[in-house]
């Protein structure tokens, strides 16, 4: 049977003291970090954002404190995100897989996935990882664990993988690493030092 994001999955791991393995401070913290990434590299504050398997959109709040002005664009496979949330918080029903046909009248400054790429299968993530590369201006922070990672949280259709096959796809689809689950876009290419490209798969 296929998982629910229903609103129950949702209080479970993101409010249930007893669940929940992320904290506020943790979250800002985080976000600071990819901005700060982020904006190294372009060299200027960044002005949109696509936040890709968003859920409740917990990432939208802290952005727009941090970043007043900024515009946040969610995409979320839960019909209950959507329905709850897509108007108030600029949600929209897509799954990951789907954005290799998505495109939008903007490339992105900064493309968030978080803590979804490890329950996908390879052809959905080959297929969304080509719109990431496409679409994005900036950085990507993709946040994926994998077999060597002692992971918390729901561990229900975790998909162990090898770190290397991460990196491979990755770079398949353009996307250069640069610290701390960072990856940079084709148009920021310039940017990647040497040590950085060290630890790319040989094609």
């Amino acid at each position: 049977m296929a998982k629910t994001y229903d609103q129950a999955y949702f209080d479970k791991w993101y409010r249930h003291p007893d669940h929940s393995v992320r904290s506020p401070a943790e979250l800002k913290r985080k976000v600071a970090m990819v901005l700060g990434q982020a904006e190294f590299y372009l060299g200027r504050p960044v002005r949109n954002v696509l936040d890709v398997g968003c859920g409740e959109a917990p990432w939208r709040a802290v952005l727009r404190a941090m970043r007043p002005g900024i515009d946040y664009r969610g995409l979320d496979a839960s019909e209950y995100v959507v329905s709850r949330y897509g108007r108030s918080r600029n949600i929209g029903l897509a799954r990951f897989g789907q954005l290799a046909e998505l495109r939008f009248d903007t490339r992105f400054d900064l493309i968030v996935c978080t803590d979804v790429l490890h329950y996908l299968k390879p052809a959905e993530i080959r297929a969304g990882l080509t719109g990431i590369g496409e679409m994005l201006e900036g950085l990507a922070f993709l946040e994926a664990y994998t077999r060597e990672d002692d992971v918390g949280g729901d561990r229900e259709g975790f998909i162990s993988r090898p770190p290397a096959w991460y990196l491979r796809e990755f770079s398949e689809a353009g996307l250069l690493p640069c610290g701390s689950q960072c990856y940079l876009g084709p148009r920021l290419e310039r940017h990647v030092a040497a040590l950085e490209r060290a630890q790319l798969p040989v094609r």
